[in-house]
């Protein structure tokens, strides 16, 4: 990716983009002039106006583009925001009090994974169904191409840190992301969470009552598609707005299914909440009632089968999540989706 611009004479204001862009990791072109600005203007990942020099640069109409912001030290007078009108700006920050929004911006610039990450949830068509086993075993097998997390939208589950084995890794929960504001920079939510390798989770700490903020959902959603390969969300079958919500930010929504009267018969009253379900598919858990007649009472197609799993237990009180061999039969349904997830992708 091309470095940003940063365009200003103010030495104390370039001084001071100089020193964010340092916290940021990140190596911008500097322009003194609006000449100089013009050269570099269409090329750079994102610019940032100096206020003083912002009108004689809008005199020169640039070509317009995303990604221009004007800055300015201390008070912004009103004349600025005409300038910044006439250069396609997408705001006006007032330094030092945008310093944060700032960083995380020029740190998400920096972040080698730029890519949009795929969304993968995975909820439980009825209950005891192993959607959040399966959600781990997701993770675990996609972290081994590139950056993964499992988020944990489930409070009264088990926790997602404690099936992988991460819950004595440092490292922040939601507890400490609900209680914050403002955008959420890819690059830190990766580097924040618990994680070992290139697989995060992000859960509550263990004993305590959980809840989700809407607000911390979505930036959380947002920065961890941004910072990662894979996303997998491990989702509560509650009939809640935020839910809902989340599911419609999924790429690929996985139901689990224990492929049983009493199992499908719940699980085909979940899909049928869900309204649209182009992007929906199921598992099955277990032997029972073939996948074809599943898929015809539940009206979803089956995209994997996998039977019970010898010593899983025992692998997840050993810390060491739910899949030891790919070959197994949770390692082998978990590729299955992985491989239809990566189709989707390059579809999309």
């Amino acid at each position: 990716m091309s470095a940003p611009l940063f365009i200003t004479r103010d030495e104390t204001l370039l001084d001071e983009l100089l020193r964010l862009a340092a916290a940021a990791g990140i190596t911008p072109d500097v322009a003194h002039d609006a000449g100089a600005a013009l050269r570099g203007w269409t090329a750079a990942s994102l610019v940032l106006l100096g206020g003083d020099l912002a009108e004689e640069l809008a005199r020169l109409s640039p070509t317009r583009r995303a990604g221009v912001h004007v800055v300015a030290w201390g008070a912004v007078p009103d004349d600025l925001f005409r300038s910044a009108l006439a250069v396609g700006a997408e705001n006006v920050a007032e330094l030092p009090r945008s310093d944060g929004w700032l960083t995380e911006a020029l740190t998400d610039l920096g972040d080698s994974t730029q890519a949009r990450g795929l969304v993968l949830g995975v909820m439980g068509g009825s209950g005891g169904a192993g959607a959040t086993t399966f959600a781990c075993a997701l993770g675990q097998l996609a972290a081994r191409s590139g950056p993964t997390v499992v988020v944990d939208a489930d409070p009264l589950g088990p926790g997602v840190d404690r099936v992988l084995g991460l819950e004595s890794q440092d490292g922040v929960r939601w507890d400490a992301l609900c209680q914050t504001t403002g955008r959420l920079s890819a690059r830190s939510l990766r580097e924040a969470l618990p994680r070992r390798g290139a697989l995060g989770a992000l859960t509550w700490y263990a004993g305590t009552p959980g809840s989700l903020q809407a607000f911390a959902v979505r930036e959380v959603l947002s920065g961890a598609r941004r910072g990662h390969d894979t996303v997998v969300v491990d989702l509560p079958r509650s009939a809640d707005p935020l839910v809902d919500e989340v599911v419609s930010r999924c790429d690929l929504l996985l139901v689990m299914v224990v492929p049983t009267v009493a199992g499908i018969a719940s699980a085909a009253r979940l899909c049928a909440r869900l309204g649209d379900r182009t992007g929906v598919r199921l598992v099955l858990r277990g032997n029972g009632i073939p996948a074809p007649e599943v898929a015809r009472v539940t009206g979803v197609p089956v995209v994997a089968e996998m039977g019970d799993q010898r010593g899983l237990a025992e692998s997840i009180d050993l810390g060491l999540g739910p899949v030891r061999s790919p070959r197994g039969p949770l390692g082998r349904a978990a590729l299955a989706v992985l491989t239809r997830a990566a189709v989707l992708g390059a579809a999309a």
